[in-house]
């Protein structure tokens, strides 16, 4: 996903992908399609408001108070239900696709992540949860909705969800480390063969020596 700048990318923000495309840690515990379609249409709802808020909050800059922002704003507007689903399209479009110019985005997941009472379900912390795992690992905080949603819930349910964040980022430390490892051996190798390079090349005779 490219910058959210520009007219054109209101279109393609304002229309969630469609739920066959909903990554899910486990398929077993996924929220039913029907579930899932109606956070769809929720979130098709907010998203044309969120998508203007965005836009005059990276316009406008940093540095004002979360309640002075076009986003603020926003969130005063709606009911718990209301927020919980632009906390979802947030969610979905500003850490499962990152990039550089999500900012505003990605600030106001973590406000919404910082409200509470807001109800949520089981169904949508599972479902942002599968958005968590959809995002790529350079948006460090692509839990933080889905665990603080996560608190309202039931113990067990609550402690399903924080089991899954830790093994994914577990999961991703170890693949971090793999990469290390493998990028590491692809340097010694190069270094060693331009070593090799250089012992052949200092062995050769000049050009016109005796033999």
């Amino acid at each position: 996903m490219g910058s959210v700048a520009g007219p054109e990318r209101v279109g393609a923000w304002s229309v969630p992908a469609e739920p066959d495309r909903v990554v899910a840690p486990d398929r077993a515990v996924a929220p039913d399609r029907a579930v899932v379609q109606g956070f769809y249409d929720r979130m098709r709802a907010v998203a044309p408001a969120a998508v203007g808020a965005i836009e005059r909050d990276r316009a406008a800059g940093p540095g004002r108070e979360f309640g002075a922002t076009a986003c603020g704003r926003l969130v005063r507007s709606l009911d718990a239900a209301g927020v919980r689903a632009l906390g979802m399209w947030a969610h979905h479009w500003c850490l499962r696709f990152y990039d550089d110019d999500t900012r505003p985005g990605r600030r106001l997941v973590r406000e919404i992540a910082g409200r509470r009472g807001l109800g949520w379900t089981p169904d949508e912390v599972r479902w942002m949860l599968g958005e968590s795992y959809a995002a790529p690992p350079a948006a460090d905080d692509r839990f933080a909705l889905p665990l603080a949603a996560a608190t309202e819930l039931p113990p067990a349910e609550r402690a399903a969800v924080e089991r899954a964040a830790v093994e994914r980022a577990a999961v991703e430390r170890a693949a971090v480390e793999r990469a290390a490892v493998e990028r590491a051996a692809v340097e010694r190798a190069a270094v060693e063969r331009a070593a090799v390079g250089r012992v052949g090349h200092g062995q050769r005779r000049p050009a016109g020596t005796a033999g």
